[in-house]
């Protein structure tokens, strides 16, 4: 019997790269990046064990073919910034966006059963109540990448119920782990190696307040979620039982580090707590409904970050930073 293909979008990149490493002893594993934030290195255990990688830009390059026969497509590619970069939100419609509707097309056209999409937390915006759960609304996203994420969920929805093709949304908290290229323990961690005795940190003392969730919980919470749904849509949110603050976040960083005395150095950030503009101050989010699947977190936040600092730090050694 021929074993099932699964295709993932964006995966050399931080989680389509451990979803590839999951699935590739029982699946035909089809990886597609343009390899220009993911990297070939990320996926060489899974291209050993059997994984293609098709390398191509899914703005741009045809991705039909390259479905075809998929059972399931984990759609992973987007630009993860939330902050504003030089091109301001050019990047989040064109890789958000854009990219997802072209990934839409290609499913519907090459008659993709499933899609598993890779959506955040801030769709919700500046949410109340706090943890927050999938059915609060009004979903009023405060950043150009929460709208971005929010505008790809309407189409899912859209070509799930036009075309028939399952959606599978998983609002993810921040996720740390192996193999991360940015966020801000790996920041930390960078800073911290050019200047072990100082810190400079985004924002006022303690920060904001957010729940972090490791890489393993998160590939354990995927398969869980995308095992039992059963509808035509179907949201979970993705995280942790708890959050942390920037403050016990550097704190727990310094420590993994071997470091004692750390000046926190605050920079005052875009006022009223945030860290720039369109950062959520408060995020926490009920994961009550992905815990219906078995699933449990095996990490709080703090034990996230610290597996997190440790595995930033062994990978910033080997690269000389």
């Amino acid at each position: 019997m021929a074993r099932r293909k699964v295709v993932i979008t964006g995966g050399a990149g931080f989680i389509g790269s451990h979803l590839a490493d999951a699935f590739v002893r029982d699946a035909e594993v089809v990886l597609v990046d343009h390899l220009k934030s993911g990297k070939r290195g990320n996926v060489a255990g899974a291209l050993k064990a059997g994984a293609t990688l098709v390398k191509r830009d899914i703005r741009r390059g045809e991705l039909a073919s390259v479905f075809r026969r998929a059972s399931v497509v984990y759609h992973f590619a987007a630009n993860p910034d939330v902050r504003l970069g030089r091109a301001g939100t050019t990047p989040h419609v064109q890789e958000n966006i854009v990219g997802t509707h072209r990934v839409l097309e290609a499913c519907r056209v090459a008659k993709v059963p499933r899609i598993v999409f890779a959506s955040t937390s801030t769709v919700y915006g500046e949410a109340r109540p706090v943890p927050t759960p999938e059915d609060y609304a009004p979903l009023e996203p405060i950043s150009a990448y929460g709208a971005s994420k929010l505008a790809c969920e309407a189409l899912l929805s859209a070509y799930a119920h036009t075309f028939g093709v399952q959606a599978v949304i998983f609002r993810m908290a921040n996720v740390v782990g192996g193999r991360s290229g940015h966020g801000v323990v790996v920041d930390f961690v960078r800073k911290l190696r050019r200047s072990p005795g100082r810190l400079e940190i985004i924002g006022s003392d303690p920060g904001t307040a957010k729940s972090y969730v490791h890489l393993d919980d998160v590939v354990a919470g995927i398969e869980a979620g995308t095992r039992t749904a059963d509808a035509p849509v179907v949201v979970y949110n993705l995280g942790s039982d708890d959050a942390i603050t920037v403050r016990s976040l550097a704190e727990a960083v310094s420590e993994e580090l071997g470091l004692r005395g750390v000046e926190l150095a605050w920079t005052g950030g875009a006022g009223a707590g945030r860290g720039w503009a369109g950062d959520v101050r408060v995020m926490q989010l009920a994961i009550d409904r992905l815990k219906t699947t078995g699933w449990r977190p095996q990490m709080t936040s703090e034990a996230a970050v610290r597996a997190a600092a440790r595995d930033a730090a062994s990978a910033s050694r080997k690269i000389g930073r």
